[in-house]
């Protein structure tokens, strides 16, 4: 027995979650009955810093954002999530309350398990909680070099690793639906900064943007001007997690019904 697929418009896009399609067939077979799949709309705020986390969700389509929020509410996003990882998995590695707030980034479709029912099946022995421990080194490594790239390289730099970040996410697809106000706040920088920033790729010619949308004309052009965070992220995760590129596109017979998540 396979894991579900959910059904996609554009042939291009991801029709599965790779740490799922990844997992030995025996533990597919136990956690297809247990998932669903889900709707999330852009904005919707899956769990809460200090909250209990009711589930782990694991993109398809979807992009998710990790918030990390100061008690001066200053914020920043610390990590991205998509097709290649999972929201919420370590609140069912024991650690309960979430350290950051998750939040809808890009609207799209998600599978999502229970935490209690994901902790149990992490009990087991076997290649699934080993390969989801790897994928939180990695993420942890995510974290690690954003703190990094935030604090010692220039903004315009961070802006080129965003973007590559969430086209590797859009799979395939090179025009964003973002105001340079979420980019800012997502930084954790001003506005103006952002503004002058895109400028300047755009008149690189490796950008084009209007008022909520940038289209990456240029993305070589856009890695040799992004710092070495970008390449060093691709490295690790690909350390920890080999895999087949085309794998998270396998289709298999088994389907959900998407059910809308009201944000």
């Amino acid at each position: 027995m396979s894991l579900p697929v959910a059904a996609t418009p554009a042939a291009s896009q991801p029709r599965a979650n790779l740490l799922l399609v990844q997992m030995p067939e025996e533990d597919q077979a136990r956690w297809s009955g247990q998932l669903e799949t889900v709707e999330l709309l852009k904005g919707r705020v899956l769990f809460e810093a200090g909250a209990p986390a009711t589930h782990v969700y694991f993109p398809i389509t979807a992009i998710v954002s990790l918030i990390h929020t100061t008690h001066s509410g200053d914020s920043a996003q610390v990590a991205m999530i998509g097709s290649e990882g999972a929201a919420g998995l370590a609140a069912a590695m024991g650690g309960e309350s979430p350290a950051c707030r998750a939040v809808v980034q890009r609207a799209g479709l998600a599978f999502r398990m229970r935490v209690s029912l994901v902790r149990e099946e992490l009990m087991r022995p076997g290649g699934s909680s080993q390969m989801l421990l790897r994928y939180l080194q990695s993420l942890i490594s995510q974290i690690a070099h954003t703190a990094v790239c935030n604090r010692h390289h220039s903004l315009e730099r961070q802006l080129c690793r965003w973007l590559l970040l969430c086209l590797d996410r859009q799979h395939g697809h090179n025009e964003l639906s973002v105001t340079q106000e979420s980019i800012s706040n997502l930084l954790g920088v001003r506005r103006e900064g952002v503004t002058e920033s895109a400028q300047r790729l755009q008149a690189a010619g490796l950008i084009r943007y209007s008022r909520g949308h940038i289209a990456v004309l240029d993305r070589p052009g856009l890695e040799a001007r992004a710092c070495e965070c970008y390449a060093l992220l691709k490295q690790d995760f690909q350390r920890l997690l080999p895999q087949d590129p085309d794998g998270v596109n396998a289709a298999t017979s088994a389907t959900f019904a998407p059910v809308a998540v009201q944000a």
